[in-house]
């Protein structure tokens, strides 16, 4: 019994790091006809925060970043294989837009896709309510501005967190089993 525990557990822990060692999606696309902001405080990191204008909705927009980071690509032997990875969304209220896109960012909504143990993409999307704050882009009026952040992260530290986290709860798993099974005096 224990070498089956014991090969079950290894087989579980060689698939959780090969998820956390999965490459990286790539920086998702806009939507199409949704032009990409050149304004002063969106071209600053460009690798990493980026905006742009479109008509969509904030479901459509979602929608649209959530099919473009719920698979990751994996070359081998000349084939490309997408690998699905499992995706959540949460949502944030709109003023800590501050905090995960950029400071002074106007903010309807705020959403985070998250890759549970890797990266974060936050997805800002902002609304205009009264006519003076209209987005008008080269004679053209767009719904929103979306703001986005990538927060990618290092692959060795995200190794070093699942071992270490794996590890803390074979030991959990451990204490809980003696627990269970130990008879008392």
């Amino acid at each position: 019994m224990k070498i089956i525990t014991r090969v079950i557990i290894l087989l579980i822990f060689s698939a959780f790091i090969f998820y956390i060692a999965l490459p990286i999606p790539p920086y998702p696309e806009n939507p199409p006809n949704s032009p990409l902001s050149d304004e002063r405080g969106d071209t600053e990191d460009f690798k990493n925060r980026r905006a742009y204008f479109t008509d969509l909705s904030r479901d459509e927009v979602l929608a649209f970043h959530t099919s473009q980071l719920n698979s990751t690509s994996l070359n081998l032997v000349g084939r490309t294989i997408n690998i699905p990875l499992p995706t959540y969304r949460l949502n944030y209220p709109p003023e800590e837009a501050y905090t995960f896109i950029k400071d002074q960012t106007r903010s309807w909504y705020l959403e985070e896709i998250v890759h549970p143990f890797r990266e974060s993409f936050f997805v800002n999307g902002f609304i205009p309510q009264v006519a003076k704050d209209a987005i008008i882009i080269n004679d053209r009026e767009f719904k929103e501005k979306i703001s986005m952040r990538y927060y990618r992260s290092n692959i060795f530290v995200r190794i070093t967190l699942a071992a270490v986290s794996f590890a803390l709860l074979l030991l959990l798993l451990n204490e809980w089993r003696k627990t269970l099974f130990t008879k008392n005096g």
